[in-house]
This record gives structure tokens, sequence and C-alpha cells, in this order.
């Protein structure tokens, strides 16, 4: 959650100065479930505005949300508390909002300013929208009015149009200051939360809050006690723009969580030290990866007209996309009595993504819209790296209708406090039909397990987690118990995000995994020895055998895999495969090779490497003979090889050709083997 200062003194606000002659009057976040002291409703719709537990707009939950009923016409004003402007003639007001629309009318929203406490506003600025330009927006404005300079100066923001013609507004992060004379701030860091172990790009995103252009700045990051990265920055950045700057080097990262700091260190070659200079951020590094199956949710109903054209294009979306998708349609109750198969596990639903209208969409936990998915926009879903395996499968009992699903989840991450999803389906159904014209719908949900809101976990990567729920459909709308389908999603219930989805394998055994699965390390010959055992319930036709997700021995039937030259971060990844192409999830472990000896005893002898991080050249200090060195990557693969044959006590290594990242030296001497981790920055 956010930690945000609200800025007043019971009507009027103090204001702080960041440095130079920055003033920030206004800074609002909409944190509390409670609406801000100050902030008051005028004009229509004073009744509509509520505070709402999403972040559509694109800050963190909470934010504020001016909703279309009930039903008016004319102006909604959001209006701040009053502040005193003297000596000020212009000021910034930025923003984030997004607008889920319905009809193609247009409608007008903006800024105002009034200083007789309401009875004249005056507009700083307003745009046009339409479902055009529906979506998130980041409005960043320097305005200026008849009010500037005043004591008692209010802002707005306001909606003007028929409400009916739109589902909602929502805005936060409202924020009102003057310019510094030369600054910019970091906006962002722009690194997902959950990332792989190589090449990760450092990026954020910096804004101009100056008068002056930007040309030149210079930035440095740091993960955990590692050493400073700086970097200069030639670039042109006009005031109030925002960009994306990325550092040249990229990291690579063991598995668990790390800590990144940002830090702007000068501008145009002067000092920067403003308190938007440093942000930091959590990077959580994953074992490993799996394919992600984006999740489509879908709110609709037979009674909708505007709904006919959204299923028939989701439904080509569909046929081209398929075994690439997840895909569960909530009934609605509306427009009017909406659709029949409507269930209180809809409403949970409903309630959850605060749906208001049919259609409405979500790809993976984000507000798409009452529009369908365009191709490009599933493509970028599924072309994201997803970090949890799930495989289940589900049969059914005709004589009592009952079905019986299992479930297994396989993180590759740590995540805490999620949900995991479970709905069953039926594929196509005709009996809900109404008066839209319509006559059959596809992937609707007839049951959730445990319910609608789901099973809380704690994930752990690396541990299995299993699950079974067994019911009744003859207690569900089901039309044909052989047209059924299982969805199953893992999700953040307070962000929404979807970490990944999948359906389930139709009437048929469940592929479970294979089981202690054990990795040694064999010194002698730097080799790695894997194990595993088979399912304690199924039978394999075979196993497919990975090492830092590469594909080592495809089907095979032994129940082990040796590797050679094994350095690094190795993680070994198993797959029991099954008959009709199933697969289940990974079975899986790791090994960090590093500090082993053999024939040693590093205690009585002295050997250092230095200095770590390394730029260009390593040097290797020690009193015994040293015959050889290899340097590996962290997933084994060997980069260089030096053949020393020198009594030398310090040997200089160069490694100004090697990327940057983490690395392992095996050290080889006249008395054994030495493997040491290193990093090349």
């Amino acid at each position: 959650m956010k930690k945000t200062l609200l800025l007043t003194l019971a009507l009027l606000l103090s204001m702080i100065t960041f440095a130079q002659s920055r003033l920030s009057y206004i800074s609002e976040h909409f944190d509390s479930e409670d609406f801000p002291a100050g902030w008051t409703f005028e004009g229509e719709g004073t009744g509509n505005w509520q505070i709402w537990g999403t972040h559509q707009a694109g800050g963190e939950p909470n934010e504020i949300k001016l909703y279309w009923k009930p039903s008016f016409e004319g102006v909604a004003r959001l209006v701040s508390p009053a502040i005193n402007l003297t000596g000020v003639s212009e000021m910034v007001v930025s923003f984030k909002a997004f607008l889920d629309n319905y009809q193609n009318v247009p409608h007008k929203m903006g800024v105002a300013t009034t200083s007789d406490n309401g009875t004249t506003w005056n507009i700083a600025w307003q745009n046009t929208y339409d479902n055009s330009n529906q979506g998130q927006h980041n409005i960043i404005e320097t305005i200026s009015t008849a009010d500037m300079g005043k004591e008692n100066v209010k802002f707005c923001i306001f909606f003007d149009g028929a409400s009916g013609n739109m589902n909602g507004w929502y805005f936060d992060d409202i924020e009102i200051y003057t310019l510094d004379k030369l600054n910019i701030g970091i906006m962002s860091i722009d690194i997902p939360e959950i990332a792989g172990a190589t090449d990760n790009a450092i990026s954020f995103t910096v804004k101009n809050t100056g008068e002056e252009t930007v040309t030149s700045f210079s930035a440095s990051y740091k993960i955990d006690d590692n050493e400073t990265v700086t970097q200069n920055f030639e670039t042109k950045i006009e005031p109030l723009q925002e960009t994306q700057i990325t550092f040249e080097e990229k990291v690579d990262l063991l598995p668990g969580s790390h800590n990144l700091t940002i830090n702007i260190l000068d501008v145009n070659g002067e000092e920067d030290v403003t308190a938007d200079n440093v942000k930091t951020s959590e990077i959580n590094i994953a074992i490993s990866t799996a394919e992600r199956r984006p999740m489509i949710e879908h709110f609709s109903s037979p009674t909708c007209a505007p709904c006919v054209a959204v299923n028939q294009q989701m439904v080509l979306l569909t046929e081209k996309y398929h075994g690439k998708y997840t895909y569960t349609k909530y009934p609605a109750n509306f427009p009017q009595e909406g659709d029949p198969y409507y269930t209180d596990e809809c409403k949970v639903r409903k309630t959850y993504y605060n749906v208001n209208a049919a259609p409405t969409l979500f790809l993976d936990g984000d507000l798409y819209g009452n529009t369908f998915i365009i191709e490009q926009d599933f493509e970028k879903a599924h072309n994201t790296p997803a970090y949890i395996d799930i495989k289940g499968a589900f049969n059914v009992n005709e004589n009592d209708s009952t079905i019986n699903i299992s479930v297994d989840i396989m993180p590759f991450v740590n995540l805490y406090q999620k949900r995991v999803f479970v709905s069953v389906n039926e594929k196509t159904t005709t009996e809900n039909a109404s008066y839209n014209g319509e006559t059959e719908f596809h992937h609707i949900m007839m049951k959730m397990f445990p319910d609608a809101e789901g099973t809380e976990i704690d994930l752990k990567a690396g541990e299995l987690q299993h699950f079974e729920f067994s019911y009744n459909m003859n207690e569900t709308y089901m039309e044909e118990l052989n047209d059924l389908e299982v969805a199953v999603w893992v999700q953040d219930y307070l962000d929404y995000i979807i970490y990944n989805s999948n359906y389930a394998y139709e009437y048929t055994s469940h592929p479970y995994p294979a089981q202690n699965l054990q990795l040694a390390y064999k010194e002698e010959d730097k080799s790695l020895v894997a194990t595993w055992e088979k399912p304690e319930v199924g039978n394999p036709i075979g196993y497919n055998f990975y090492i830092n997700d590469k594909l080592m021995a495809e089907n095979i039937s032994e129940l082990s895999y040796t590797m050679e030259n094994a350095f690094g971060l190795l993680v070994a990844k198993v797959v029991a495969i099954y008959e009709n192409e199933m697969t289940s999830v990974s079975a899986v472990n790791t090994i960090v090779t590093e500090d082993n000896t053999i024939s040693i005893n590093e205690n009585t002898i002295s050997l250092n490497l230095y200095p770590n991080p390394v730029g260009d050249v390593l040097f290797l200090a020690t009193e015994i003979r040293v015959e050889e060195v290899s340097i590996y990557d962290i997933y084994g693969r060997m980069t260089t090889v030096y053949s020393l044959q020198s009594t030398d006590f310090v040997h200089n290594i160069d490694v100004a050709d090697l990327e940057n990242g983490i690395y392992f030296i095996n050290i080889k001497t006249d008395k054994g083997n030495i493997v040491k981790r290193f990093i090349k920055n």
C-alpha cells in the first residue's frame, strides 16, 4: 500500500518545499476507505462519488470513482479544499484517470478553479471523451486561470455529460504544485514484481518537474549490498514530460528477494537533491518459468444488446488461439432482468470486480472494458512470462452427475496470501437464451470451488500444492454433463493480478507429478546426479528432464539423469508424461555449486579472489600451484578456460569480455579443485 500525506489543515493546505522552488499544494491518493477531509462534491450526481478498492486509474488501491448511477445529465464536480495562491500565477495539475465507457456518445472531463466558493468556475483544462479514448489516462497540465494569485482557491475535476453513456470514471493520485526551476523526479521503477534470473534490464520512469528542459542527467542503481552502478544519460526531456530510462548494464540475480534502489545524482550538470530523487523496489527472482495461459473473465447477458457483437468477436479470438487461453464467462443480472443463469457466485465475482454493466471483460485480472479483446493485447499477455505451473484433471460420475476435480499448483517463486480459483463451466449453453438474438453461449460458469472467494494459499518456490473438489452438478444450471470444462487460476485478491491459469484435462485421470527429486553434486568430476521416484498414483509413459529450463532428456524411462560440468545455479525439473499428450506439473529442486573443494582444507591454505564484484581484471592470489581456471555462468555454461601452469602468487584473469552477471570460477590446483562465485559489473 502507498504511504501518502493528506496535505490539509482544516480547509487550508500547508505547503511542502522539496528543493529549489517547488511547492506542493495538494497530494491526495485516497488511501483510506473514508472520504478525505476537506474534499466535497458539487453540481449533479453528488451521490455518485465513492471510494472504491480498485486501481483502474493506475495507482494503488484505493481510488475515487464517479459511478453512472443514479443517472444524471449535467456537470458533476469533485472539489478540493481551498488553498492560498497569493503570488502564484501558474500551477501544474496531474492525476491518473480511467474511463470505462458504455455508449459512444461524447462527454467532457476536465479541471476548473473557483475563488468565490463555486459561484463561478473557470475551466483550466478539458478534453472530450468517448469510446475512442476509453481506458487509462495520465493527465499532466500546466494551468492558469483568473483565480491564480487569490487566497481562497478551490480546484475540481469535473464530468460534463449524460452519466448513462458511461459506466464510470476512476481518479487517483491528484497532485497540484508549482514547478521547480530545474528538477526531474523518479515516477516509477519499471521492473516486474517477479523476474527471471538473467538479463534483467533496470528501467525507470522520470518526469521533468522543472521549468527548464533537461538535456542530461546522471543516475545510479544498487541491488542489495552489491556495487553501485552509475550512468550518465544524454536525453531531452521537456517540462512535464515523462520518459522511460534503461541502464545499459543488465543484471543476473540469484533466486529470492532483492532490494533495488535508484537515485538521481545530477541534472544538466547540477547537483539534484530533491525528495523525489530516490525510489526503492523489491524484486522477486523466480527459479523457473511456465507457459502463460491468459485468463479471460467475461460478464455478459442474453438480455444485453451490445453483448452480441463482443461475443461474436471473442469466438473468433478463441478459435484462432485455441489451447492458449483460459476463459470463464459470468452470467450477469443486468440489463433489466439479466441472465437466467445468474447465481450468487456470479454476484460475488461481479462485486469483487465492481462490475456494473454488461459486457465487461477482464484480461489476467485487469479491466479490459466493454469491448472484445484484440489479438495484439492477447498476444502480449500470452508472451508475458509466468512463474506458476498449473495442471489439473476432472472426471464425472454419470450415475449421479458428480464431478471430481484434482488440481496441482507448482510455484517457481514465493507468493504469500494469494488465492486459487476453480470454476466449472459449460462449453455451450442454449437454454438461457433471451431477446438479444443470441441462441448459444460459451464458457458459462456453473460452479466455483470451494466458492467464488477461492482458496487462500501461501506459495513457496518448488513446493507442490494439491487440491481436490467434488460436486453434484445436478444442483447447477448444467445442460449437458459431457460438455464441461474446468478453469483454474491463481490471483492476488487485493491487486487483482492473475499469475497464471489453465484448463484441467477433461474426463480423465489426474496426471500426478514425479516425487522426491534429489540432486547430488559429485565433486570428483563436477557432475550433477538427479534422481526421482515415480508418482504415488498413475503410470507415466516417460519423463522430460530440464536444467535451467533447457530440455536435457526427452521421454526417458529412467528415474535418474547425470549432467557433466555442472557449475553455478542449477534448477532441475522433471515432468511426467502420460498418454494422450498429458503432462504433470514439474517436480523441482535447485542446487548452487560454489565453494566446494576436494582434497583441500581451505583453513590451511590462503586463497583470495578479488575484487568482487569485478570490472575487467580478476585477481587470484594463492600460495598453491594453479594449473587451470574455468569460468561458468549461473546456468553451468562454460564461458572461458585459462591454462596457467605457473607458480605465481597472484594471477591476473581477464574478464572484460564477460557480460555482466553472476559467474563461478573452477580453480584447478595440484591439490584439487575449488569453486568460487564472483559478480561481473
